[in-house]
């Protein structure tokens, strides 16, 4: 993160909630600064880290540093939620289209991928629901869509890691608007062909749907070259 943005969420935080205000305690000692608060908290979401390892560096204890990452959680969903946790409407939806467009990509939305985040502390009995021959530990899949600038509109979470990148599709509410016949109107011409639905860079796992774009690949040695029939009449299309 850089630095002005961290500094932006910190006096966003403070002033949204005053248990991040540095206060003096009853020997008119100062107490922690909001910087080692919200420090601690973006540590833990960042990292994964344990709630006493930052005590090691930022000196606050585990418990403190516990009710600090619930209460900038809830907080920073309280602030931005109005401006970032949404879908776009149909001003974002127009500069995502130029900046699209601006890449040479017109029409186009964002990236939709999915990731595998290992769930270490996993219990026994769900492993095998949430293991998957791929990955040696059990994860939990996290399905985003991202554009060029990094703004995740769309976030679903919290899928077993057994599933894959189409039982996640099926799974979220990622195109109910359009499932619904309520997306915004998305125009744009490609070879003078007129298009009314705008699409999603995916890679080659997700299904053949105009909804998607799916990259081009471009071997580079033999190994490549070599492919399996259905993949590479997938790719020369």
């Amino acid at each position: 993160m850089r630095r002005h943005v961290f500094l932006q969420v910190v006096d966003a935080i403070s002033n949204h909630d005053e248990y991040f205000r540095m206060r003096l305690d009853a020997t008119r000692r100062r107490g922690l600064s909001p910087l080692q608060k919200c420090t601690s908290a973006l540590c833990m979401l960042a990292y994964g880290t344990l709630a006493d390892f930052v005590d090691k560096y930022i000196r606050i204890g585990e418990t403190t540093v516990v009710e600090c990452l619930q209460r900038f959680v809830k907080g920073i969903c309280e602030i931005f939620r109005g401006e970032y946790l949404r879908r776009p409407n149909n001003e974002d939806i127009q500069r995502l289209l130029w900046m699209g467009e601006a890449r040479g990509f017109p029409g186009m939305l964002g990236s939709i991928d999915c990731m595998h985040w290992e769930w270490k502390n996993c219990p026994v009995a769900w492993k095998g629901q949430f293991c998957r021959g791929d990955h040696a530990n059990p994860t939990i899949i996290l399905e985003v869509v991202a554009s060029q600038d990094l703004w995740i509109w769309h976030a679903f979470f919290g899928t077993a890691g057994s599933n894959n990148d189409i039982t996640m599709l099926n799974a979220s509410n990622v195109f109910n608007e359009v499932l619904l016949g309520t997306a915004p109107t998305v125009q744009y011409t490609v070879n003078r062909t007129q298009y009314n639905m705008g699409y999603y860079l995916a890679d080659d796992k997700y299904p053949d749907f105009a909804i998607f774009v799916k990259t081009i690949s471009m071997p580079q040695g033999e190994k490549g070259n070599y492919l399996p029939d259905d993949k590479n009449q997938r790719e020369r299309m």
